[in-house]
């Protein structure tokens, strides 16, 4: 069963082919619609985790292939509280043609696969979010008309965001930088595996203490909120240290004149980013939650399609 839970899972050549079909699938949603190619298949979407743009994004994308999704709240399943992973697992794989969950715990991610009898999506762990990163990279290559070579600095907290476009950088062939502040870095064994997938695909995986120095020859500026969804106790002490990493103007104008920025949203304006930066000329904020949509769909058509 081939599921998507990580960008690892995958290599150079099948992510170029995802790439590649989500826009064929823009494309032709743009110039009027798409052909039906989830026609009668449904995809049971999985909450433990509230989301815009992983729900709507989800949900059109399976509409506008012919599908049909089915929204879970956490109220209705309690995944691994009120009944196993396994037999949610087992129980969905008899109703749908996919599963994608949106969950706290990874494990529960690789759980619901291991037990499935349906493809299953990884909409976002507190370990990664490959959906957002193939976003992300469809983004960028819309921009620049390639990958290869390009410097993609991300600034903030070393999170699941982080890993996944970490990983899509070094299997893509771009150059991964991240300026985060000590204690908030990527995980050693994410490094290490970035490390040796990037020298493979003539990349580099960096570390940076100084945003500065970071973003010095970027053409893409990354950040993403500094307290994530269940690290709310530690707001206050994320607040003290993260302002010297926030995305503003100042900073922005020290990389490439063509620099763009991106977000995975939902951005708390004032703290990781400024308005002026947001809404400014570098900003392709809204594309890249848009190209949620596209990517996803390309992931859906792979998976699902008969």
């Amino acid at each position: 069963m081939q599921h998507f839970l990580a960008l690892t899972d995958y290599d150079r050549d099948s992510l170029t082919a995802l790439l590649d079909q989500a826009i064929e699938l823009k494309e032709e949603w743009k110039a009027g619609g798409n052909k039906p190619l989830l026609k009668g298949k449904t995809l049971a979407m999985v909450f433990q985790k509230p989301s815009l743009r992983t729900r709507v994004s989800f949900e059109m994308g399976m509409l506008h292939l012919g599908g049909s999704a089915l929204y879970l709240s956490p109220a209705e399943i309690g995944l691994g509280k009120r009944e196993a992973i396994a037999d949610v697992s087992r129980v969905l794989s008899g109703y749908v043609d996919g599963i994608m969950a949106r969950v706290f715990a990874h494990e529960h991610i690789l759980e619901l696969a291991k037990y499935a009898g349906v493809p299953v999506i990884n909409g976002l762990s507190d370990y990664n979010h490959p959906c957002q990163a193939m976003a992300d990279v469809l983004t960028i290559r819309e921009e620049f008309g390639t990958l290869e070579g390009l410097n993609v600095t991300y600034i903030g907290d070393g999170n699941n965001v982080a890993v996944s476009l970490a990983f899509a950088c070094a299997l893509l062939g771009m150059n991964f930088t991240i300026a985060s502040p000590e204690g908030y870095d990527l995980a050693d064994s994410v490094l290490t595996e970035a490390r040796s997938l990037a020298e493979k695909n003539n990349a580099t995986v960096s570390m940076q203490r100084d945003p500065h120095k970071a973003v010095k020859g970027a053409q893409v500026l990354y950040t993403d909120t500094w307290v994530s969804m269940g690290q709310e106790e530690e707001t206050s002490r994320r607040r003290d240290v993260f302002p010297p990493y926030q995305v503003n103007k100042p900073l922005v104008a020290e990389a490439e004149p063509n620099a763009i920025v991106l977000h995975c949203l939902p951005a708390h304006r004032g703290e990781e980013i400024t308005d002026d930066v947001a809404d400014g000329i570098h900003s392709r904020l809204f594309p890249q939650a848009e190209n949620r949509m596209h990517a996803q769909k390309a992931i859906l058509a792979t998976l699902l399609a008969s």
